[in-house]
């Protein structure tokens, strides 16, 4: 039974861990406030639906290998489960195998850390097949290091393995088997939506349209951007992981170029390793993208900070520097900051017009603006060619109108050819090539060098 249905009673501890000198290990913390950092812990629990009845951030300056904290706080933390008749304790930390079982037994209630946290919601916001599958991976691989003959389940729902166990075999090696063996199921699962995903794409290459991915840190609004833009009805709340299946829309630009919008999960600091590993299929669509809309919640505290996370994020996927030069900075809820904030942000924006533009997804403010950017950006990226034709080549003239923008158009009737002038986007100028060859007259080409 997923927690939201039951409203556990849990309490959220942040671990602050401090250097010498008073300096925090946490990457970006100096960008990061514990405050801040304990208020996304609550909202990560309560995204869960659970009910958090205490959360306070604890500071330490030398972790214990057996509990992560002292022995005075893990006292403290056990004499407040037991008065808040609490049943779960978030640590968000990470902590290893060890640590999390003498927790549970000095607490006497179920402890999760920040990676078994961001793994129930992911559980909980997968809505496809393939969603499930990535997080079902992810969260098999996590249960394997810490297992507490928890899994014997597996063997109930498939019928019963009672042969794979011989004599004298533990349950716990019962456990790890089973678990291996589905680990297995799903990566060849996987591997066939990976080659499905990758035919889609193939297919979109051949009615070709630019994609614009959306990509930022979760909450950052991107799926109320995505709703406005596309007049669609993705989930869009003001709760962390509101999206986590990718979706994507058509939109037609104010010049009148067509594009693909992709909507994609929120990224957030200390994302598990094996969570990006696991999404890696899905977010190539990102690095794919023909343009990359980064959308930065400017209202917020640690919106720095948070950029930094998505741009590490997008470092490990592998967006190289080269590709940086193809995101654009959204910087939204525009309409949520004073007027001294706003003043700041335009003093930004003068300095960096090419690179960032501001918005509110909810009010609308900016919207235009951002499309016509996009589509100022697409057509910087784009291929001009010149091409002659028959005037009876009409399957060919056809092709052109439908896949290229017409810039211009000359007809010699008397020598019964068309000679036009026409811009493809990046994505259709290789298709363009292949079927009309020596013909085509390159007259224009940027194409990023990712591209070619």
């Amino acid at each position: 039974m997923r927690m939201s249905e039951t409203r556990v009673r849990a309490i959220v501890v942040h671990v602050e861990l401090k250097r010498r000198g008073g300096n925090s290990q946490a990457p970006r913390a100096s960008l990061r406030s514990p405050e801040a950092r304990l208020e996304e812990a609550r909202s990560l629990a309560l995204a869960v639906g659970l009910e958090v009845t205490e959360a306070f951030t604890a500071t330490l300056a030398d972790p214990n290998p057996r509990t992560l904290l002292g022995s005075g706080k893990v006292h403290a933390i056990t004499e407040l489960v037991e008065r808040s008749d609490a049943e779960l304790v978030i640590v968000d930390g990470q902590l290893s195998p060890v640590q999390q079982r003498n927790l549970e037994k000095a607490w006497k209630a179920k402890v999760l850390d920040r990676t078994g946290l961001i793994l129930e919601i992911f559980g909980e916001r997968a809505q496809t097949r393939e969603g499930s599958l990535q997080v079902e991976l992810a969260h098999l691989q996590y249960q394997k290091s810490r297992l507490v003959r928890s899994w014997t389940h597996l063997e109930r729902q498939r019928g019963g393995f009672g042969f794979l166990g011989g004599p004298g075999e533990s349950q716990l090696e019962i456990d790890r088997r089973l678990i291996q063996q589905r680990i297995g199921r799903i990566e060849g699962e996987l591997e066939t939506v990976k080659r499905t995903r990758s035919l889609h794409r193939q297919s979109r290459a051949r009615v070709p349209y630019p994609v614009v991915a959306l990509v930022g840190y979760t909450n950052a609004g991107k799926s109320t951007l995505f709703n406005r833009l596309t007049n669609s009805g993705v989930l869009a709340k003001d709760m962390v992981f509101a999206t986590l299946d990718p979706t994507m829309r058509e939109v037609t630009l104010p010049q009148g170029r067509k594009i693909i919008l992709s909507d994609t999960v929120g990224f957030i600091s200390d994302l598990p390793t094996m969570l990006v590993a696991a999404f890696r299929a899905t977010l190539e669509e990102v690095l794919s993208a023909d343009l990359i809309l980064h959308v930065r919640d400017i209202s917020h505290e640690d919106s720095e900070a948070q950029a930094g996370d998505v741009e590490s994020v997008l470092a490990e996927l592998g967006l190289d520097e080269l590709r940086r030069r193809h995101v654009l900075e959204v910087w939204n809820k525009i309409d949520l900051v004073d007027e001294e904030e706003r003043r700041q942000a335009l003093a930004s924006l003068s300095r960096r017009r090419d690179n960032v533009v501001l918005i509110s997804s909810v009010t609308g403010e900016g919207l235009d603006t951002l499309l016509n950017h996009i589509d100022r950006r697409l057509a910087a990226a784009s291929v001009m060619f010149e091409i002659e034709l028959g005037s009876e080549q009409g399957q060919e003239l056809s092709w052109l109108y439908s896949r290229g923008e017409i810039l211009s158009r000359h007809d010699d009737g008397e020598h019964g050819l068309v000679r036009l002038r026409v811009r493809f986007d990046p994505a259709v100028a290789p298709l363009a090539r292949a079927r009309l060859g020596d013909r085509l007259k390159v007259i224009g080409d940027v194409l990023r060098p990712a591209a070619e």
